[in-house]
């Protein structure tokens, strides 16, 4: 089948890696944080599922002339040997430009040279994403930014998206959620050539599994708050203590799947909560966890263990739940069915997957350690776990 080529371009640091695992449902991109621009040379990373692959160039750097040459050069020398190959396999179908969000500054030179390093490919469509998004009020002030910046240039700019790639947590009860990228997939899928593009119901399918991919890294990223929590040195007689973190868990994934938050939803998330931290189910299987044998393990490290199974039991059975009304198999009315799949997921073998964990943790685990565990657990990759230190850091 043949597939459209999608160009990527970006400050170093502005997140396109991270982006493009986001898109991809792929960890092959490699990402990092240093002062140099993790990707050193022109990648390619496709998918078998979305008819695009992303080509991720070389980072801009825009206070380093050298570099920015360099970027600028390289993307012209490869242009150009494409451009002479006159194979239609590998022309340019799409540009997208990636603004860091957080800069609040980009300049009508920045533009011109990224102008400058595409110039052969001038009449392809170019969309502007603006990474890291991660304050809603600066969205339309960072989209009227780039429209200025563009003012007055020859170019084809199709379009301004907002995202943010991954879970960015501000405290334990505010977390960011990953926001935009099923949009910007099918976005990108539209604007492709006509005979490329894949049909509405592949993409729907493509994009629901980014939801849920998408969700499971959130639920990732409050399980390590839920451990933190857990590791404090106070008694921890139920999961009381993890009402902030269970609501802010359910509130994020309830933004993924695009359930509105309203009356009828607060009471169906506030059943969730309820079932995870007061009900009798709840306090039973404290209880049952707590009597546990002793595995060499000190009493904080179960405390951590035991809440972070909470958050993410909570986490995976709000995935389900809001999945099915986001199909229409459920309504938010089903409260008594909520319930049920919350139950299920607090009772079934929660014991003994406990004890696994225990059992897997060295003497003198860190919190680290703990969210692996889980995470395993709960199927989570191992690709899934690159900002465990970064979350529980100063817990």
């Amino acid at each position: 089948m043949k597939k459209a080529n999608v160009l990527f371009l970006g400050n170093s640091g502005v997140g396109k890696s991270t982006l493009i695992n986001a898109i991809m449902n792929d960890d092959a991109a490699e990402t990092g944080i240093g002062i140099t621009g993790t990707t050193k040379e022109l990648k390619t990373y496709e998918n078998e599922e979305v008819p695009f692959r992303i080509i991720d160039t070389i980072g801009f750097e825009p206070t380093k002339f050298l570099q920015k040459n360099k970027a600028i050069n390289e993307v012209q020398k490869w242009s150009k040997d494409v451009a002479l190959s006159n194979n239609d396999d590998t022309s340019i179908d799409l540009i997208c430009l990636c603004v860091d969000g957080t800069s609040s500054k980009l300049f009508a030179k920045t533009i011109d040279d990224f102008l400058k390093a595409i110039q052969i490919w001038k009449n392809v469509p170019i969309i502007v994403i603006i990474t890291k998004s991660y304050s809603f009020p600066d969205r339309e002030a960072n989209k009227q930014m780039v429209n200025d910046a563009f003012a007055g240039k020859n170019c084809n700019l199709k379009g301004i998206f907002t995202v943010v790639a991954q879970p960015y947590v501000i405290s334990d009860e505010i977390v960011v959620p990953p926001e935009g990228i099923t949009e910007l997939i099918s976005a990108i899928n539209e604007l492709l050539p006509e005979g490329i593009q894949a049909s509405k119901k592949d993409i729907n399918t493509y994009n629901l599994n980014r939801k849920r991919v998408i969700a499971h890294g959130a639920t990732v990223t409050f399980t390590g708050i839920g451990v933190a929590i857990g590791a404090i040195p106070i008694p921890f007689p139920d999961a009381a203590l993890l009402i902030p973190t269970e609501t802010a868990e359910i509130n994020l994934l309830a933004k993924i799947y695009g359930i509105r938050q309203d009356e009828k939803s607060k009471m169906f998330f506030n059943s969730i909560v309820e079932v995870g931290t007061v009900s009798t189910v709840a306090r039973g299987v404290i209880t049952a966890l707590k009597a546990i044998p002793a595995i060499n393990i000190a009493a904080s490290v179960l405390n951590a263990v035991i809440a972070g199974v909470f958050v993410a039991a909570i986490g995976e059975g709000t995935i389900y739940a809001f999945e099915q009304i986001y199909l229409g198999n459920k309504s938010i009315e089903d409260i008594d069915w909520v319930k049920q799949i919350m139950e299920g997921k607090l009772q079934n073998g929660m014991v003994d997957k406990v004890t696994k964990i225990l059992e897997s943790l060295p003497e003198n685990a860190s919190k680290n350690d703990v969210i692996k565990a889980i995470g395993k657990l709960f199927g989570v990759k191992d690709s899934e776990f690159t900002d465990t230190k970064k979350l529980t850091s100063g817990k």
